[in-house]
């Protein structure tokens, strides 16, 4: 039976996942500390599986979560298409209580079925769907590549994974995540269909020390 491996990773963290503040993928942030040393704990947990290939999203959060396997020689390629959700124009903006009412009313209204709405100026989780079906589609027209890291973000890893599993995307806060935590799924060739194996994994972060500032 072919069968291929997708291990899916969120990037490391940032100074903005530390503040509260909303990036999406308007915001091209760097790992802080923290995310460089979450980075380093999940290569040295990770680094013995033969990976055939690294995909990640446009921006550069999601290249330096996974700079050591491509240091190890490892084929990289990067796709707009695994971009976060576009939150629009409150993106960047330190967190307050207008911000995030309208950020708790947009998650709800999508809770309740209206996944076509975008955020202002932004997309819409319909939106991010469609522009992440040409990768799934690539990624899976390459059978030869057994195993592959994908590195991406919270909300576009949420949409990713409903869609892999043929789920409707009111499903989406069915899928916990935190920062470089670990999803891995398999995708059977003969049965064209994927299967979960680890869900929201942060075991190899747990030997890290908590920052108490950065």
């Amino acid at each position: 039976m072919k069968r291929k491996s997708i291990y899916i990773i969120r990037h490391g963290e940032t100074d903005f996942n530390r503040r509260g503040v909303v990036q999406g993928s308007g915001v091209d942030s760097s790992l802080n500390e923290w995310g460089e040393a979450q980075a380093a704990a999940f290569f040295n947990s990770y680094q013995h599986v033969p990976f055939d290939k690294i995909y990640t999203s446009d921006l550069k959060r999601t290249h330096q979560t996974v700079r050591g396997f491509i240091r190890l020689g490892i084929p990289h390629e990067s796709y707009s298409g695994l971009n976060e959700i576009s939150w629009g124009a409150r993106e960047g903006r330190e967190p307050n209580t207008g911000d995030n009412n309208y950020y708790r009313e947009l998650v709800t209204a999508w809770r309740n079925g209206q996944t076509e709405l975008a955020a202002e100026e932004g997309e819409s989780p319909v939106e991010v769907r469609a522009r992440q079906i040409p990768v799934i589609e690539t990624i899976l027209s390459r059978p030869h590549e057994r195993n592959i890291l994908i590195a991406m973000h919270g909300r576009a890893m949420r949409v990713l994974l409903t869609t892999l599993f043929k789920q409707p995307l009111v499903n989406m806060d069915d899928y916990e995540h935190s920062n470089l935590c670990l999803y891995k799924v398999n995708y059977s060739y003969d049965l064209q269909k994927f299967e979960l194996e680890v869900s929201n994994d942060i075991t190899h972060l747990l030997s890290l020390e908590i920052p108490q500032t950065l």
